[in-house]
């Protein structure tokens, strides 16, 4: 098949690949414009741009694809099928249906749960302990089209965004590849989903990423590792942000420092590590990130008299 293949992030990599080791002709591959990154802003290339160049394939980088140029450019790129993963934008109905067999989308959730642009943030951020990758077709509202495929993967308790993401990109370009063979076979089985049971997972950002000591441990934790690497969960301590990562429950400061208010810093010394009180039992941190710094051990953070005992997160 000619596929046509949308994608942005690192996440889409595994499924451009996959793609292309099973036979099909990459059409095209669009991806959004090259943006300013990093401190010196300077503009760099999507890791999607980056990997299509490397193969020769054909890159489109429009600004706006709803443009009805943009749409006649694809419609003369003439492809049987688009493959979106991540790219970034929702797409009209004259790019969808542009091609012969329409457009597929890999979701890295179960849905209808998770619908929106940080499913896997969330999942581990709400305390799930399951999630997925869906296979379906779309339609202009978002995430909401008929399923294909799906299929699930476990989430464990030291799981972080990071690692699940990674998971969560090879399983779907291998479930992408499955449901791109079956349909040279003929017409796939497609299930309408449970509009009502819907969930969503908003965009994150600074501000969703503040950790709440007031919540109970388990719920920081999650919340720690959801966030983790990208934008990482922080919290200030004398009016300066520091990130925190690779958190454990640690119920015997709750029962040490019974009362302690929520984000006080009960232990702090390069034995016992880091650990804080949260609204109920306590949060080992493993590492930490200091504003204008590298990500580190708490341990040496903590030996370098950065925080003590009495200190608080707020």
């Amino acid at each position: 098949m000619r596929v046509l293949f949308w994608g942005t992030p690192q996440f889409a990599l595994p499924s451009l690949r996959a793609i292309a080791r099973s036979g099909h002709e990459v059409a095209a591959v669009i991806t959004r414009p090259d943006r300013p990154r990093g401190r010196g802003r300077r503009r760099a290339s999507s890791p999607v741009r980056r990997l299509a160049e490397e193969h020769g394939y054909r890159v489109l980088t429009p600004e706006r694809p709803r443009d009805p140029s943009f749409v006649e450019t694809v419609r003369a790129i003439a492809p049987d099928i688009s493959t979106v993963v991540a790219y970034g934008h929702i797409l009209p109905r004259p790019l969808l249906d542009a091609p012969r067999l329409g457009s597929l989308n890999v979701h890295a959730s179960l849905l209808p749960a998770l619908r929106g642009a940080a499913p896997i943030n969330w999942a581990i951020a709400r305390g799930h302990t399951v999630t997925g990758v869906t296979v379906m077709r779309m339609v202009e509202a978002m995430d909401a089209g008929p399923v294909l495929a799906r299929e699930t993967v476990p989430i464990g308790d030291t799981d972080t965004a990071a690692l699940v993401g990674r998971r969560l990109a090879e399983l779907g370009a291998r479930v992408l590849a499955e449901t791109l063979a079956r349909l040279q076979e003929g017409p796939v089985a497609e299930v309408e989903q449970d509009h009502a049971a819907a969930t969503f997972a908003p965009k994150v950002d600074r501000a969703r990423a503040r950790i709440d000591w007031t919540r109970d441990a388990r719920e920081v934790a999650c919340l720690i590792r959801g966030m983790d690497d990208v934008p990482g969960a922080w919290s200030a301590l004398n009016g300066r942000p520091v990130k925190l990562f690779r958190p454990e429950l640690a119920a015997w400061a709750a029962r040490e420092h019974r009362g302690a208010d929520p984000g006080l810093i009960v232990t702090a010394d390069p034995r016992r590590g880091l650990v804080v009180a949260a609204g109920r039992d306590g949060i080992r941190v493993g590492e930490v990130q200091p504003a204008g710094k590298r990500r580190m051990p708490a341990a040496a953070w903590v030996a370098g008299r950065a925080a003590g005992p009495g200190d608080r997160f707020e």
